[in-house]
């Protein structure tokens, strides 16, 4: 129960970090323009920087059988995700990627963090990068209906692939960093909830809510996203034994997390519909603030 009243807590505050980002865009504080300069902060440096600060840790046989443990459960989870989303949404494809892919990244890490400590993003950092290796490939084929979308360029010059290999680097040879290089770090990798939460403030300023209410097709990607996955992959990891709780926590963290902002930044890059891809974001981290606690309870008393 404890763990759950954290989670609460620390939902509430992301959604208050929200709440400035709604009105510094309403009041004209943040512009459209500004908004994405906060996402390309967020995707080139800050979540670059928490992923390579979940890697320095002391490496242990028991680590090592984590990173192998945590990479099976990410890719396990992340398949139940897009076979899921691809057989409730084969006719619509925002629904079919909104719900294949969550936000762990920028919601689910301060999460874990909250109710688990710093050394635990280290086990979803599998999870990570095999999503947003999936986004750059599946997704974007899925988004446009053209196979010739899949680029592997870009994909060995994303940021979170850099961040990775850097992190496994430091990881495995121990290298020591300078206190001053890890202070650093430590600031970046704590610009990560304040600026995602802005950013979704932003998108909800943008948003006709009454009506986004209104639209059925929003609770059933919901519905998909953050009940139907989590419970099955909750599932999935009953058969991995409870000494590894830590870790099948920040992943069915992770797979439960509402829909990725990334959808909208496809949706307007190769001009799909922009508005519902935001909408798909907007209601399931409004939704999320039941969801991820009610999820976690159920996996506490389950497992």
């Amino acid at each position: 129960m404890d763990t759950v009243l954290q989670l609460i807590g620390q939902i509430v505050i992301m959604f208050l970090l929200a709440g400035i980002g709604f009105i510094l865009f309403r009041t004209g504080k943040i512009t459209q323009e500004g908004s994405k300069t906060i996402g390309n902060m967020l995707i080139y440096i800050v979540l670059p920087a928490v992923i390579i600060k979940g890697f320095l840790v002391e490496r242990t046989p028991e680590r090592m059988l984590g990173l192998a443990v945590s990479a099976g459960l990410a890719a396990g989870a992340l398949l139940i995700c897009i076979v899921i989303s691809r057989l409730m949404f084969r006719k619509d494809p925002i629904a079919s990627f909104a719900s294949s892919f969550s936000n762990p990244g920028f919601f689910g890490i301060p999460l874990i963090i909250a109710i688990l400590g710093n050394e635990s993003v280290f086990y979803i950092a599998a999870y990570v990068g095999f999503l947003n290796l999936l986004q750059f490939t599946y997704g974007k084929v899925l988004i446009t209906g053209d196979k010739k979308r899949m680029n592997a360029v870009q994909v060995l010059k994303a940021p979170f692939l850099t961040a990775i290999v850097i992190g496994l680097i430091l990881f495995f040879t121990r290298l020591p960093l300078p206190g001053l290089i890890t202070k650093t770090l430590d600031h970046v990798a704590g610009l990560n909830t304040p600026l995602a939460m802005f950013t979704v403030g932003v998108y909800l300023a943008q948003t006709d809510v009454k009506a986004m209410f209104r639209k059925v097709s929003l609770y059933k990607v919901s519905f998909a996203r953050m009940i139907l996955i989590p419970l099955v992959v909750m599932l999935l990891m009953k058969l991995i034994p409870e000494t590894w709780h830590a870790c099948k926590l920040a992943i069915l963290i992770a797979a439960a997390c509402p829909v990725g902002s990334n959808i909208a930044v496809y949706a307007q890059l190769y001009d799909r519909d922009y508005r519902y891809a935001v909408e798909t974001v907007i209601i399931s981290t409004i939704l999320s603030i039941a969801t991820i606690p009610a999820i976690v309870f159920v996996a506490e008393h389950f497992w």
